[in-house]
């Protein structure tokens, strides 16, 4: 079977969280939007009136499944490819670490959308500012400390001991969106964090994972997506 994964053609985004499961996964997919069918394919799934339609994208259509939210898509994913644990606790636990990674990503793009998306960045500037460093002195450090200090406890390669799973794959994108938008102050960080950091070596040497990034598939960050780079909020 070949997925078809529907997201935005031009940004990262919470689609990249699925891409690099299905990239690690080996899996056959087609990035619906980036492809001749563009994201009109994509709205006009969003229309549909009957059915499981979606609300909005990221969702993934797997034969006459189409499920939406990246977390949700995860999870079907994760137990099909060797991507999460056998036991049903074991699933619920990382799909519990993922609904985490989702919250501190909205974290995330408030950095820079404080006020809400609807206003342009240069729209709010000041609260942008005052919301960032908010982020870096205390969110920063509870939600990296809390996946560092789980590695640190288990002991293994990996979140959950020995074996990868997508949440692992999450939190390489997480430092690696962090590097880009941040880069003086992850750089600064980065010595509290060290699990984690090498973590995101590991992912990143992994032959699948290092092929998609050399790839054309993987798509640059940029400043439409979550992770934004802004010199006055790296300061």
């Amino acid at each position: 079977m070949k997925y078809e994964l529907y997201y935005w053609p031009e940004i990262q985004g919470r689609g990249e969280y699925v891409r690099l499961a299905l990239e690690e996964a080996g899996a056959a997919y087609v990035d619906v939007a980036r492809g001749p069918r563009g994201s009109g394919a994509m709205m006009k799934m969003m229309e549909v009136r009957k059915g499981t339609p979606p609300f909005a994208p990221p969702f993934l259509k797997a034969g006459r499944l189409v499920i939406g939210q990246t977390a949700n898509i995860l999870l079907y994913l994760g137990a099909r490819h060797g991507l999460a644990p056998k036991t049903e606790p074991g699933r619920l636990w990382v799909h519990q670490l993922q609904l985490t990674i989702t919250d501190f990503v909205v974290e995330i793009h408030d950095t820079h959308h404080p006020l809400g998306p609807s206003l342009y960045y240069e729209d709010q500037k000041p609260a942008a500012k005052k919301r960032t460093a908010e982020f870096w002195d205390e969110r920063v450090p509870k939600y990296l400390g809390y996946f560092e200090k789980l590695l640190d406890a288990n002991g293994g390669a990996y979140v959950t001991g020995r074996r990868l799973t997508y949440v692992d794959l999450s939190l390489f994108q997480l430092v690696a969106g962090l590097r880009y938008a941040f880069p003086k102050r992850m750089t600064a960080f980065e010595k509290e964090v060290p699990g984690l950091i090498g973590l995101h070596d590991r992912i990143a040497a992994r032959p699948n994972i290092k092929a998609y990034l050399a790839s054309e598939r993987r798509i640059p960050f940029n400043e439409q997506g979550i992770f934004r780079r802004y010199l006055a909020l790296d300061a």
